[in-house]
């Protein structure tokens, strides 16, 4: 069962070399990235969604500038601690880890008119230090090469922020207009990856039924929930993430949008 914590987030906007903070104030932040925590949950799922893992750190791709920051907030957290064990605090057998963010504009195709492109604002959030190599160990994420078992069984106590994650990172939400209903779908290359994220929506607590895993034109592979079920799935995933700041405020709004449509439709 999901337990989102009772936070509230003390965000700041990074603005040059300014040192990030931690946005917990009530609940102690997770000692290591690997710990079970709404935090690490969340970025592993944005991690399997659009990153990889490598022996130089871990990647992380949004378009959302908010969620970088968060996210590249929850890995320098972790710096942060480790440089306060040099003090004697606990955790000083743990390798530390910090984070960058590297902000790009790229021209993008419109799938139905590939003449077309648009702008869009894209972040990398670069981990540095040996959490790559860890967390394929002990998450199972593929690596150099390797296919990834996706071992999750350490977050699924917080499947609601690990998802929320996972359809940031690969999913895509949109207001159908032909019916009037909201499609939410996940995209991945690796089929595996999929497979792990219908094992996760069989044991949420919000009905979430979904269909078979097909093949995309591009080679990689997708699957929806059913319609009808997504408004509630929807509300569910994001339900308490005010008082944690986990999520991509662009993704949240379009989601948010799309239902609001289908209600007025």
């Amino acid at each position: 069962m999901s337990r989102e914590d009772d936070r509230r987030e003390s965000s700041e906007r990074r603005a040059g070399g300014a040192k990030r903070r931690h946005a917990s104030r009530e609940t102690d932040a997770p000692t290591n990235l690997l710990e079970s925590h709404p935090e690490t949950a969340y970025l592993w799922g944005r991690v399997i969604g659009d990153g990889e893992a490598t022996a130089d750190g871990v990647t992380v791709r949004t378009n959302d500038e908010d969620a970088a920051e968060r996210l590249a907030g929850i890995a320098g957290s972790e710096d942060e601690r480790s440089e306060s064990s040099k003090e004697g605090e606990r955790g000083a057998s743990r390798p530390a880890s910090s984070a960058s963010v590297a902000h790009d504009t790229i021209e993008r195709e419109y799938a139905h008119d590939t003449s077309i492109t648009r702008s869009e604002d894209s972040y990398t959030v670069q981990i540095h230090g040996p959490v790559g190599d860890r967390s394929a160990a002990a998450l199972g994420l593929p690596f150099e090469g390797d296919p990834g078992g996706y071992r999750l069984d350490t977050l699924a106590e917080y499947d609601r922020q690990l998802l929320r994650g996972l359809l940031e990172g690969c999913g895509t939400v949109c207001f159908k207009s032909s019916s009037g209903t909201v499609g939410i779908s996940f995209v991945h290359d690796d089929r595996a990856a999929l497979e792990r994220i219908q094992g996760l929506l069989d044991s949420v607590d919000v009905d979430a039924p979904y269909g078979e895993i097909s093949e995309t034109s591009s080679g990689g592979y997708w699957f929806g929930l059913d319609d009808e079920a997504a408004p509630a799935f929807g509300e569910w995933l994001y339900d308490g993430s005010d008082a944690t700041g986990l999520f991509a405020p662009s993704r949240r709004r379009k989601l948010k949008r799309s239902v609001e449509e289908a209600t007025a439709y």
